[in-house]
């Protein structure tokens, strides 16, 4: 489905696109939808405030300019794009030591973190590299969102119960819980108790309830009520509301270098997310899809968001979800959300100076324990145990080493995980049935399509370190055979390509098979496979004429020549 939507050639600065056609039954629904995702995700945005690490009002900004930047940009109809656990978590390692959270210079750096964001989304929209989402597999994606939501439950269980960590380190911020248990605040473990235990039942009994705004209205309205403050409870004070005020960031180079890094991780984390998002509801829904045009409205969002003062943002599986069950089909919900919140910005930050600061921490705490993947992890179990151990390996990077070394170590182990494919490749031997059809059995020198006829499949492109195996594995069929070998035939269908180094150890294998009598023979070569042979000198020395397009042909070929001799 990753294709152009109409209206995107040409300059590819049309806008809004993601919003048409607009229809008054659709629009109603869009509009009444975005008022829901507004109810869920106002809380739930205050929360993501509390793993960045930034002012409370922050949160709020993340759902006005960048969703209107991504809605007049984006291809995609569905994705939300705003405050993300993920890339917030990132956010807050790569800022800790720098500044004091919740600064202002704080603040400040967060919001030129979103702004290198928004340069490296847009080098890659230049160059087209909305292909690189494929190179962050599943697999180390449900070990590192299960990672992060670890972090940060861990991290929040401090304001929870209300007791003294001073340290970033997730173990050593759950060692110290454990060590002064003892002194939990029980006013504050209350608060907390009863915010979590909310959000659980209404999201298990009631799903379409905005649980999360049910908890913080009903919190807010007992704080005020009863005094909280005088039980010792800590809130989050006066919030300052209204429009955000536009600004650039510092770009202080020195500032730049050595955010960089932390920057250049959100990035990975919002191509891969984004992208796996976008492309399954535009898969679900039938609907054209433009990655690259996505790239340019992430960029927009992530420049909006430095500029009115909050941070990165992504595009979040869970918001999106929630627009498509709130009946929500395009872009138009995004705006009808933005123009709520900004009424709440406007007219409604009054009462959020009574909101329990543990409240904010059980939201958080909420969100932490569905990102926690254990269906996922269950699947990867039952159905790729090796694939499960890398879940769980990245999973435990990201709680041991942190978020940034953990999306490193994710996009490592997966490179790792795809050359394992394809260093050692499925392999089989081709025979003929009763009827007549070809099918594959395990690579055995015993087994020859017809005497002195053996047809080797190798499932992979040849390059440098597979070509090995491959070749290996054809001296063995040859060499071990308990009859005379005449032809080795190579069925390429799953060859693409052939690098140099590949290109020489063919003609080794070519001349080795000579040498003992074998003639080497190719089926199913595709025009780029045999294009790399043209192009690296190996088509030379081979026979041409023992290159066929079907395996059929190369079989009738060969008992035409045995008849001859």
């Amino acid at each position: 489905m990753d294709k152009e939507p109409a209206g995107a050639k040409g300059t590819g600065l049309q806008l809004f696109q993601s919003l048409l056609p607009v229809e008054k039954t659709s629009a109603i629904r869009d509009a009444l939808a975005g008022f829901t995702l507004a109810a869920m995700n106002v809380p739930q945005a205050l929360g993501y405030t509390k793993i960045a690490g930034t002012p409370v009002i922050s949160g709020l900004y993340t759902l006005l300019l960048p969703l209107i930047a991504f809605a007049a940009l984006g291809s995609s109809r569905y994705l939300v794009v705003a405050a993300d656990s993920a890339t917030a978590a990132i956010l807050a390692t790569g800022l800790s030591g720098l500044a004091t959270p919740n600064s202002a210079q704080y603040l400040a750096l967060a919001s030129l973190v979103a702004l290198l964001t928004a340069g490296l989304l847009l080098l890659a929209r230049l160059f087209r590299l909305g292909f690189l989402s494929d190179f962050l597999s599943r697999t180390v994606l449900v070990g590192f969102l299960t990672g992060v939501g670890f972090q940060v439950g861990i991290a929040v269980l401090g304001e929870l119960l209300r007791l003294p960590v001073h340290t970033n380190q997730p173990l050593e911020q759950l060692l110290t819980i454990v060590r002064e248990l003892p002194h939990i605040h029980g006013p504050t473990f209350a608060v907390s108790l009863s915010v979590i235990t909310s959000i659980l039942v209404l999201r298990r009994l009631a799903p379409h309830l905005p649980g999360a705004l049910i908890a913080v209205v009903a919190a807010i309205a007992a704080s005020a009520s009863l005094d909280f403050a005088g039980y010792g409870i800590e809130l989050i004070g006066p919030v300052s509301g209204g429009f955000p005020h536009l600004a650039l960031p510092p770009l202080d180079s020195t500032l730049i270098k050595n955010l960089l890094p932390t920057a250049g991780a959100c990035f990975i984390m919002i191509v891969a997310q984004s992208s796996v998002t976008s492309r399954a509801y535009a898969t679900r829904h039938h609907q054209a899809l433009d990655p690259n045009r996505d790239l340019l409205g992430l960029s927009a969002a992530n420049a909006a968001a430095a500029l009115s003062g909050t941070f990165v943002v992504n595009g979040s599986p869970t918001q999106t979800a929630m627009v498509e069950n709130s009946g929500g089909s395009s872009q138009l919900a995004h705006l009808s959300t933005a123009l709520v919140v900004l009424l709440v910005l406007l007219f409604l930050t009054g009462p959020l100076q009574y909101l329990p600061v543990s409240a904010l921490g059980a939201i958080v705490f909420t969100i932490a324990i569905h990102l926690i993947d254990f269906k996922g992890l269950a699947d990867l179990k039952a159905k790729a145990h090796g694939e499960w151990i890398l879940a769980l390996v990245t999973a435990s990077a990201v709680v041991v080493l942190g978020v940034e070394h953990g999306i490193i170590l994710a996009i490592v182990l997966s490179l790792l995980d795809h050359v394992r494919r394809g260093y050692r490749p499925h392999t089989a031997i081709e025979v003929l049935d009763e009827a007549g059809n070809w099918r594959w059995q395990a690579a055995s020198a015993s087994s020859h399509a017809e005497p002195g006829l053996v047809v080797f499949w190798f499932g992979a492109d040849l390059y440098y370190a597979s070509v090995n195996h491959f070749c290996t594995q054809a001296l063995a069929l040859v060499r071990e055979s308990s009859q005379p070998v005449a032809w080795l035939v190579i069925d390429a269908g799953a060859i693409t390509g052939v690098d140099y180094s590949a290109a020489g150890s063919l003609l080794e294998l070519h001349d080795n098979l000579a040498k003992i009598g074998v003639r080497l023979a190719f089926a199913h070569a595709s025009v780029d496979f045999q294009n790399d042979l043209n192009r690296l000198h190996v088509m030379e020395k081979l026979d041409r004429s023992l290159i066929f397009d079907r395996l059929h042909d190369c079989l009738s070929a060969y008992r035409n020549r045995a008849e001859q001799r």
